[in-house]
């Protein structure tokens, strides 16, 4: 009897320690991330212990362009992605009809003109050659910061989504070679000037407010954001995450690493 007890107790207890595991198990959640390496996923690597206290295990997958993590978060692959703006996510959205959304918006990385040769934007001789992102959004981007300069005109209804053929007026007859984005930093040396997206030009060495002919302002609408696919922006571990994202350790090092405004948090 005694021995039949024993047996009795053992079975309960594994089936005690067996249930524990599980209700463990199914309280943690795993997220992947993909990110571009700079300050992307160095900014979500901070976060990491912060969400594994959470019982959320972050696990952040690296790209160097703009399109591959969208097509994986669109097709499940991923949970997230944190490497766009808005105006580019609903520009993908629109042309390749996915469904991402933001969950939120964590930083603007200003936007340049960069150049080897010349120390000023005037300094851009008439025919200059000038590399420019070949994506709609960032393309716009790069033309109305040239417009807001003086540089050329655009036409009224071009919009963000404008192209060189959209220039009306061009005074000093600028060239364009549109470059994929990942591209710009080293094509800079073939032309007289770049403009490149901060992330790309962070790694490359560039400071905006040191090294840019021209920078676009505090004011750009460019915020980069956390992406979802849609109906997933209020799940629980995303909210956490961007929270993470928001806290006062991402903006310790936003001012040790990046002190000269290369990298701007904002609020929401």
């Amino acid at each position: 009897m005694k021995k039949i007890i024993s047996i009795t107790v053992v079975l309960l207890l594994a089936a005690s320690l067996f249930a524990a595991g599980t209700k463990e198990e199914a309280s943690s959640t795993t997220l992947l991330v993909g990110a571009t390496p700079e300050p992307h996923a160095a900014f979500l690597n901070l976060v990491v212990d912060d969400l594994a206290a959470q019982g959320i295990t972050l696990k952040v997958k690296e790209f160097t362009d703009y399109v591959t993590p969208n097509e994986a978060l669109e097709s499940g692959e991923l949970d997230a992605n944190y490497f766009q703006h808005i105006p580019y996510l609903e520009s993908f959205n629109k042309e390749k009809g996915y469904h991402l959304v933001s969950a939120g918006g964590i930083h603007v990385e200003p936007f340049a003109v960069y150049s080897n040769t010349y120390k000023s934007i005037d300094a851009l001789p008439n025919g200059a050659t000038i590399a420019i992102p070949n994506d709609p959004t960032n393309e716009g981007r790069a033309l109305l910061l040239l417009e807001s300069a003086g540089l050329l005109k655009l036409d009224s209804n071009a919009g963000l989504e404008a192209t060189p053929l959209d220039i009306v007026t061009n005074p000093k007859n600028l060239k364009f070679r549109e470059i994929e984005a990942a591209s710009l930093p080293r094509v800079l040396q073939d032309v007289d000037a770049a403009i490149i997206n901060g992330n790309y030009a962070i790694p490359a060495g560039l400071i905006a407010t040191r090294d840019g002919l021209l920078v676009e302002g505090a004011d750009s609408p460019y915020v980069n954001v956390v992406a979802v696919k849609e109906g997933h922006e209020n799940d629980p571990a995303i909210v956490a995450l961007v929270k993470a994202l928001h806290s006062q350790k991402i903006a310790d090092y936003v001012a040790e690493r990046y002190p000269n405004g290369e990298v701007v948090l904002v609020n929401e």
